[in-house]
């Protein structure tokens, strides 16, 4: 008889400095998030502890007096009044402290005297991330970039790391491949120079074979105008309107950066023009440069699109900020030109009717020309594909083409390529009344009458 083994609860506390230009409601909207992070990664949040400074403590983060609190409340066990964010049945005699959390990044030597004084591990909010980001990476080129961030990262930590090692970090005279005199942490840190380095070759090959995919890609849709890029706070909903709107079993799940590949979907039911909808990688406040720039692989799509739909969740309290958030980081790639849609998610949990026409009359007055809805409302969603659709379709124009009797095996390509308004049968073959692309319609008549190709082209001219 097989028993199941239930995981063992791992629990976190959360420390943070609130200096003198950061706003309370900023600082509590930014320690929430960090806790959100932590259930990511599979941590509870049991207490928080919060001190305000004119600037860090350049030793160990925080100051004297608070380490010996935190230090305290990790080594004597919890207090049922003191457990702020876990649930009453808990047992306090059984929790033990797994990990700090510290809701900024913090240098390796802070971080290194910290982990001292407080008498457990330490990860600060750069490395919550990068765990995340190496837990939820799928594919080889998310991988790639995730391990040359984390090397990164680390790099600078490992001479910290060999202090805490003690005297196997001391140099040493040259063997087993070292060379003269080179010490266990510079050879560590030479390993990383040259892992990076093969990473980087990987992914630059890996960005060659994607450039190709993606050219074919375009190809195939004529033009390719036809693309929207999903893009937003992470969080807001975007993998579960994708799935809305294409119909796809795209991964959904109520965590930060759930989704860290691009997944690229046609719109359903498909439409004239063919429309390719592509989910990116969430963004956060304050992510770590690093994973911006190894990450641009992922953002390039909203590049490549020629529209983007900003998802917002509507019931966050802090989407103001989040839209801020995203806002930059799409400047910072250059995508903040591109055609946007700003799409309000999650209405639905806002409250009852009166809650939600009253917010979304709020926000559509704040955010003229904005989508107010939920991703699991089909007729919203239904509006919305209508809103994409018309916005492709804004440049068709309409044409007659006539497809001979000996040529009906084109048929099913004037279906593919255009909106077909009107069909009908005459002497020398069918006629259609059709919407397109003009370049589209333009190769269309060419292939139907090769002999026409000059007079087709002095009346797309016109």
């Amino acid at each position: 008889m097989q028993t199941e083994v239930k995981e063992k609860p791992r629990y976190a506390i959360v420390a943070s400095v609130q200096l003198p230009d950061v706003s309370d409601v900023e600082f509590e909207a930014s320690l929430t998030e960090l806790s959100e992070l932590a259930k990511t990664l599979g941590f509870q949040v049991v207490h928080t502890f919060v001190q305000k400074r004119n600037s860090f403590d350049r030793t160990a983060y925080l100051g004297v007096g608070k380490l010996e609190e935190i230090h305290m409340f990790v080594n004597r066990g919890l207090r049922a009044d003191e457990l702020e964010h876990a649930p009453p049945q808990l047992d306090p005699s059984a929790i033990e402290i797994d990990v700090l959390l510290v809701d900024h990044e913090i240098s390796p030597s802070q971080a290194r005297n910290l982990e001292l004084a407080v008498g457990c591990e330490v990860m600060d909010r750069t490395m919550v991330i990068l765990e995340i980001f190496h837990r939820n990476a799928r594919s080889r080129a998310a991988r790639a970039q995730v391990e040359i961030a984390r090397l990164g990262y680390m790099a600078p930590r490992l001479r910290e790391a060999a202090k805490l090692a003690g005297p196997q970090g001391r140099q040493r005279s040259g063997m087993g491949g070292r060379g003269a005199g080179e010490s266990h942490t510079e050879l560590d840190r030479r390993k990383v120079r040259d892992r990076i380095a093969e990473l980087q070759r990987e992914i630059l090959a890996m960005e060659l074979e994607r450039k190709t995919q993606r050219a074919r890609r375009l190809e195939r849709q004529g033009q390719g105008l036809a693309g929207v890029s999903l893009v937003g706070y992470t969080n807001a909903g975007k993998s579960t309107l994708m799935r809305a709107l294409t119909g796809s079993e795209v991964l959904v799940a109520n965590k930060l950066f759930a989704t860290l590949d691009t997944t690229v979907r046609a719109i359903y039911p498909e439409s004239v023009p063919r429309v390719l909808v592509s989910d990116t990688v969430g963004f956060i406040k304050n992510l770590p440069h690093g994973l911006v720039a190894s990450f641009k692989s992922t953002l390039e799509e909203a590049l490549d699109a020629a529209l983007l739909l900003h998802v917002i969740d509507a019931s966050d309290p802090g989407f103001e900020r989040q839209l801020e958030v995203t806002d930059t980081v799409l400047q910072e790639i250059g995508a903040d030109e591109v055609p946007r849609i700003r799409v309000f998610n999650k209405i639905d949990h806002i409250g009852d009717e009166a809650a939600e026409a009253a917010w979304t009359a709020e926000l559509q007055q704040r955010y003229p020309g904005c989508v107010v809805m939920s991703a699991r409302r089909p007729a919203e969603v239904a509006a919305l594909r209508e809103r994409i659709v018309s916005f492709f379709q804004q440049d068709l124009v309409e044409d007659e083409v006539l497809l001979p009797w000996s040529a009906q095996q084109l048929r099913g390509e004037i279906y593919s390529q255009c909106q077909v308004l009107e069909e009908r049968a005459e002497e020398e073959g069918s006629w259609f009344r059709v919407r397109g692309e003009p370049e589209q319609l333009r190769r269309l008549h060419e292939q139907l009458n090769p002999g026409s190709q000059g007079r087709e082209k002095e009346y797309w001219e016109v």
